[in-house]
C-alpha cells in the first residue's frame, strides 16, 4: 500500500512509541488520528507537529477497552476525513508483579487495554477499511510475547494473545485487509530507567547496543507498503531473541 493521500489512526499516538510511529506515518505522506486516554497536552502537541509537516491531524480522547469509546473513535475518523486506511494499535499498558500478586483486576485491566483494545478496535474499523478497497491492520507487540515474562505475566499473556489476534484477523478479513505485528525489543527505555538498567537491556542483545525509535517505524512503514505480507510478526530486537 502506498502511504501517501492515506489516513491512519494510531491509538496510544501521543507519547513516547506511538508518537513517534504517528510523526513516521505523516512523514510518509498519511493523516493521522490520534487517540490518546489521558496525555491530552502531548497528543495536541504531537497534533500541532504532524501540521507542521503538512498533513491534517486531530485527537481523539478515548479508552480503548471500552466499546463506545472505540465506536466513537472511528465514528469521528469517518466525520473528518471521510476513510480510513491504516489502523495501528500501539496504546498499551505495562505492569510489573509476580505471578501470584497478580489479582484479578490487575489481570482484567491488563488484558482489557492490550487485547481486548486491538479487537474491539479492529472490529470496529473493518467497514472504513474496506470503504475503499482494503487497509491494513499493524498491532504492537513486545518480546514478552513470544517468550514468558515471569515477573510480567498477565503482559506476556496479552501480548502473546495480541501475535495469535493478528493471525486471526489475517485470515478473517484477507484479502482486502492485512494484519501484521511487531515485537520491538528495548527502543525506548523507561523515563525513569537508570544507567545500571539501560546497560543491562543494550547487553541482552547481541548487537551490545540499544536500538532506536526508527527502528521500529521502518518496520512499519514496511509492512504497510509491501502488500505481500500478512499474519506476520517481526521481531525488531537487535538479537535479544537469539541469547
Amino acid at each position: 500500500m502506498e502511504i501517501q493521500g492515506r489516513v491512519a489512526l494510531v491509538t496510544g499516538g501521543a507519547r513516547r512509541l506511538g508518537r513517534e510511529l504517528a510523526l513516521a506515518l505523516a512523514r510518509a505522506g498519511a493523516d493521522v488520528v490520534i487517540n490518546y486516554h489521558r496525555s491530552a497536552t502531548e497528543a495536541e502537541a504531537t497534533v500541532q507537529d504532524i501540521v507542521a509537516l503538512g498533513r491534517r491531524a486531530i485527537a481523539v480522547q478515548g479508552d480503548v477497552s471500552r466499546s463506545a469509546d472505540v465506536n466513537t473513535l472511528i465514528r469521528r475518523t469517518a466525520e473528518v476525513f471521510g476513510r480510513l486506511d491504516i489502523l495501528v494499535n500501539s496504546a498499551s499498558t505495562f505492569e510489573q508483579a509476580p505471578l501470584l500478586a497478580v489479582d484479578e483486576a490487575a489481570w482484567d485491566r491488563v488484558l482489557a487495554v492490550n487485547l481486548k483494545g486491538p479487537f474491539l478496535l479492529s472490529q470496529a474499523a473493518v467497514p472504513l477499511l474496506r470503504q475503499d478497497g482494503g487497509g491494513v491492520i499493524i498491532n504492537l507487540a513486545d518480546l514478552s510475547a513470544l517468550q514468558p515474562w515471569p515477573s510480567y505475566p498477565h503482559h506476556s499473556v496479552s501480548k502473546a494473545g495480541l501475535v495469535h489476534l493478528t493471525r486471526v484477523l489475517a485470515r478473517a478479513l484477507a484479502p482486502d485487509i492485512r494484519a501484521n505485528c511487531i515485537a520491538p525489543g528495548s527502543v525506548l527505555p523507561p523515563d525513569d530507567a537508570t544507567e545500571e538498567e539501560i546497560r543491562a537491556s543494550r547487553d541482552r542483545t547481541v548487537l551490545k547496543r540499544l536500538g532506536r525509535p526508527e527502528n521500529v517505524t521502518r518496520a512499519l512503514l514496511y509492512l504497510i507498503e509491501n502488500d505481500y505480507v500478512t499474519g506476520e510478526t517481526l521481531v525488531v530486537d537487535g538479537g535479544r531473541m537469539l541469547l
